[in-house]
């Protein structure tokens, strides 16, 4: 995915998207975050070409985030898409991944009806330290990676890839908030508590080649099902990237608290080796899925991938 506009340095933007983490419709086009750049990437499915909204600027001005630059710690880390539609437009809201503080924050990316857009970040400290507080969600290492709302109730998922601490190890997980109550704490934290989290689920996802499988995003489902990806890589916490044996696609019923499973291939037949971090449905085909792929070297564009699904397991 590369932005028709190419790199544009007074903005600090690259000419491709990097470390795609997230996505999700917006019209017909798919709206995508990036963990470690502060852009917002309007992608055409059918080209890759993508126009770029920005996000406000991080420390120094910068709005690319890596260990080369040496500010890796001052990224948003967006991990996590929620989409909230309304009579006005799209609301789509992103999440931090909280495993750092500055990750714990929630960006609004509104599109109205007229074809306007805005953006705002806000601050939720004290909503992550409930998150956090929630050890059988947060376990270990919280590391929030997926979001989904419906009924007005939201539904974030944790990815199991954090350092053991002590009794506490690392899980996968999911819970639930009010959104309406989390929505008014995040636009009046001064005076509105956020919401406590609840039902609480603590999944069993298996493993790929020995290595445990986390969640890296969920999208909704034909009916009731919960898509999701996951991911086997090796990390040694959940700030530090380690080596990916490969991605899955899942589906679940809830709330049973285990899913099934494909592992992704190559067009060829082979395994894919590469890391999913963000997958949706296409809204005319129900038996294809888009999703992104984070790379973990910056000087790379994301793919955007379109998957098959074949076979009884997923619907």
């Amino acid at each position: 995915m590369r932005y028709a506009a190419g790199a544009d340095p007074a903005h600090d933007r690259p000419e491709h998207v990097r470390a795609a983490s997230g996505l999700a419709w917006v019209g017909d086009r798919l709206a995508v975050i990036q963990d470690d750049a502060s852009f917002v990437a309007l992608v055409d499915p059918n080209t890759g070409v993508a126009e770029a909204l920005p996000l406000p600027v991080g420390p120094g001005g910068a709005r690319l985030f890596d260990d080369a630059r040496g500010n890796k710690a001052g990224k948003l880390d967006l991990e996590a898409l929620a989409t909230i539609r309304g009579s006005d437009g799209v609301l789509l809201a992103a999440f931090g991944s909280g495993s750092l503080a500055p990750r714990e924050t929630v960006v609004f990316i509104a599109f109205a009806s007229n074809g306007s857009s805005s953006v705002n970040v806000r601050a939720a400290s004290e909503f992550y330290a409930l998150l956090r507080r929630s050890a059988e969600f947060a376990g270990s290492e919280m590391n929030v990676e997926g979001a989904l709302h419906a009924g007005g109730v939201l539904t974030l998922f944790g990815r199991g890839n954090g350092a053991v601490r002590g009794e506490l190890l690392p899980v996968n997980a999911s819970c639930e908030v009010s959104w309406p109550a989390l929505k008014a704490y995040l636009d009046r934290p001064a005076s509105v508590s956020p919401p406590i989290p609840s039902a609480i689920t603590q999944y069993d996802l298996g493993a790929l080649d020995g290595v445990p499988l986390g969640f890296t995003d969920v999208a909704e489902g034909p009916g009731t099902v919960i898509l999701y990806a996951a991911a086997a890589e090796a990390s040694p916490d959940a700030t530090r990237d380690g080596e990916v044996r490969g991605s899955v696609l899942g589906a679940m019923d809830p709330p049973a608290a285990a899913g099934r499973w494909a592992g992704l291939r190559e067009a060829s037949g082979h395994p894919f080796t590469g890391k999913v971090e963000g997958v949706t449905m296409d809204p005319q085909r129900p038996d294809l899925v888009f999703a992104v792929v984070d790379s973990d070297d910056h000087s790379k564009a994301s793919d955007l991938l379109v998957v098959q699904l074949s076979g009884p397991w997923w619907g």
